[in-house]
């Protein structure tokens, strides 16, 4: 037996017994996979497991994440901080070998890509992020940024709409530093795959402009990692479709109950036996040797780069300094900022977030985003940056199409790679297909903003389908992720602010009409995420709060209640941000002495009943609204000025009864 044959048998052996153990994994892909992802990390995939942030690393993302056993069996054999102990807690709490790699808690995993087909997005992003750093800064003899980004999948993933949404963008943007690693074994959790989908995966790859190998014998290391060579010499993407057998040596070779199974101790004894493999959790000294081989060479390749760069800096000084300065945050100017869009106070916040999006991304590089096809009516682009294309790698505006799940995936691919400031845009009615990236997103932490316009019923001329009422909520109810509903431009910049210094993912939504001047709004209030606009003594009677377009609104209710009560009018940008503020600080902002408090906001989200209290009280949207312009649309909703203080004064009535 050679050594690559005796590596790959205890691969396969240390990711079986992982599984057993845990009484818990994806054996199948473990199993079926193995020859794939030892032949690149063998042969291919450049790390440094003394620096597993190298810049120029290559990168891993695992769309089909159920084969962790794998991967953590991988880590451990190649050197990473993965020990055989860790192994032996796969999928226990606190371990560092949770079922589904978490890259915010394991050293090594690039991604935490979520349910299928969204890790097909994140490799796009990451691509995408390579090819703007490569452009910039290589030069003549010196290759400063040249990384593979490798993205496993499987069956499961090929038939996901963000997968197709995002491989049809790589193709077009021939983004050919992406190597897609498919796991091709015609069999899914509930059966075979021709139950299901019998199409031709590889024509319809090629006609999205990507590069197509086939390996009939996927299961073999040889043939794996020659397919991989030949991927990287390719000037388009390229899908590599090994064909392999879920399973493959254990007694659940090629069936269903292979996916998601797990051995019996008899039956793990008898697998290893066939393997050869007499140990328990245990890596021989030879192969070992073989893999820390490919772990040396990564090293190197790290300290030569090293070298390289620092004669980079003494031929190319401009370029090198730009290099180390590309992702300084520090420099940002949010003064300037304030400065330069004070002028457009009083016109839509889609508008000023434009001016907002340009003046920021004239302070940094390494500013990068787009919408999904709504540029011109979203206003979320940046002026004179020019469009990143196959062509034109420097250009800041990325045209993702009427591909709303993959554009924002794809933006959190980009975030991940390195520090990039990214962005993606759509309308709020639309914000339901970004919601699984928004989730992962949030889970992971990605300072990823994303900018919703058409916020309310205000934008006249629609059906109850592109009426954004539950929206709003959904967005909220995402465990991590920021919603920023600015009233003007201070508050507007303030959400800027929490997203690129606290590295919060964000959630603007924005005005598509014009919003009046409003007096007392406040950037150090809105970083709060809420304040008092109006105050009316210490313990008002009426507390007013409004997110948005409404603020003005509530204003102008007020205006009518003070000629009977006390009333404080409250801006609120962020429940999320205002909830993470001190308790006393909140009940200054809504007084708990207060008789009531009424939110108004044009949604149906009942999270405002947290925020205003036991006197709380909401006035938002409680059905669809037929047909008609803005101004009809809101008062047949009932967002007038008599209406909601004829609701206001029926409430205050109920109380005192």
């Amino acid at each position: 037996m050679n050594i690559n044959q005796k590596a790959l048998n205890y691969l396969k052996a240390l990711s079986a017994e992982t599984i057993t153990n845990a009484g818990t994994g994806h054996l199948g892909i473990s199993l079926g996979a193995s020859s794939i992802l030892f032949a690149l990390f063998k042969d291919h995939y450049i790390f440094d497991t003394s620096d597993t942030d190298f810049l120029n690393r290559d990168r891993l993302v695992l769309s089909a994440g159920h084969c962790s056993a794998l991967y953590y069996s991988l880590l451990s054999m190649f050197g990473f901080d993965i020990s055989l102990q860790d192994l032996k807690n796969f999928g226990k709490l606190g371990s560092k070998t949770p079922t589904y790699a978490d890259y915010k808690r394991t050293e090594g995993v690039d991604f935490s890509s979520g349910a299928c087909g969204q890790g097909v997005a994140n490799a796009v992003g990451m691509a995408i992020a390579e090819a703007v750093m490569e452009e910039r800064f290589n030069t003549v003899g010196f290759e400063i940024i040249k990384n593979y980004t490798y993205c496993l999948v499987s069956d499961g993933d090929m038939m996901e709409g963000v997968t197709m949404e995002a491989a049809s963008l790589a193709g077009h943007l021939k983004l050919n530093k992406l190597i897609m690693l498919y796991d091709s074994n015609d069999v899914t959790l509930d059966g075979s795959l021709g139950l299901t989908n019998k199409e031709d995966v590889a024509k319809k790859f090629l006609a999205m402009g990507w590069n197509v190998i086939t390996v009939p014998r996927g299961n073999s290391y040889f043939f794996c990692t020659h397919a991989i060579s030949s991927a990287k010499r390719s000037s388009k993407p390229t899908l590599i479709i090994f064909k392999t057998t879920i399973g493959i040596g254990s007694q659940k070779e090629g069936t269903s109950s292979a996916h998601y199974g797990v051995l019996t101790k008899e039956e793990l004894e008898r697998f290893k036996t066939s393997l050869k493999v007499k140990e328990s959790f245990y890596i021989p000294s030879d192969v070992r040797e073989l893999c820390m081989a490919s772990t040396r060479k990564g090293k190197l390749i790290h300290e030569t780069w090293n070298q390289n760069l620092a004669i980079y800096s003494s031929t190319h000084p401009e370029l090198y300094k730009s290099f180390l300065a590309f992702f300084d945050r520090k420099k940002i100017s949010f003064e300037r900022i304030l400065k330069n869009v004070a002028k457009y106070d009083g016109q839509s916040l889609a508008k000023i977030n434009h001016f907002v999006l340009s003046e920021l991304a004239y302070q940094c590089p390494q500013m990068l985003g787009g919408t999904a096809d709504v540029s011109s009516s979203s206003m979320a682009f940046i002026d004179n940056a020019g469009s990143f294309s196959s062509g034109y790698r420097r250009g800041k505006n990325i045209k993702f199409g009427v591909r709303e799940h993959a554009m924002s995936a794809i933006c959190n691919g980009i975030a991940s790679y390195e520090d990039f400031i990214t962005f993606d845009a759509s309308y709020l009615s639309y914000s339901n297909y970004q919601l699984p990236a928004i989730r992962v997103r949030s889970a992971n932490k990605l300072p990823v903003m994303s900018f919703f316009t058409h916020d309310s019923l205000a934008i006249g001329d629609c059906g109850a389908t592109f009426q954004p009422v539950e929206q709003i909520g959904n967005l909220r109810s995402i465990i991590g992720n920021i919603v920023f509903r600015p009233a003007d431009y201070k508050e507007l910049v303030a959400g800027y602010y929490i997203n690129i210094k606290e590295y919060y993912p964000i959630s603007f939504v924005l005005s598509k009409q014009d919003i009046a001047h409003i007096d007392g709004t406040s950037f150090e209030g809105a970083l709060q995420g809420g304040y008092v606009l109006q105050a009316d003594g210490s313990k008002p009677k009426i507390v007013l709060v409004a997110s948005g377009s409404e603020v003005e609104l509530a204003i102008k209710v007020a205006k009518e209640l003070k000629k009977k009560h006390t009333v404080s009018v409250v801006s609120m940008p962020s429940i999320e941000v205002f909830e993470k503020q001190p308790i006393a600080y909140k009940n200054k902002v809504i007084s708990k002495d207060s008789e009531l408090v009424v939110s108004i906001e044009a949604s149906n989200d009942t999270k405002w009943l947290k925020v205003l209290g036991r006197n709380g009280e909401m006035f938002g949207i409680t059905d669809y609204v037929e047909c008609g312009s803005g101004a009809e649309m809101l008062e047949k909703a009932g967002f007038t000025v008599k209406n909601i203080t004829k609701f206001v004064e029926s409430k205050l009535k109920d109380k005192n009864r």
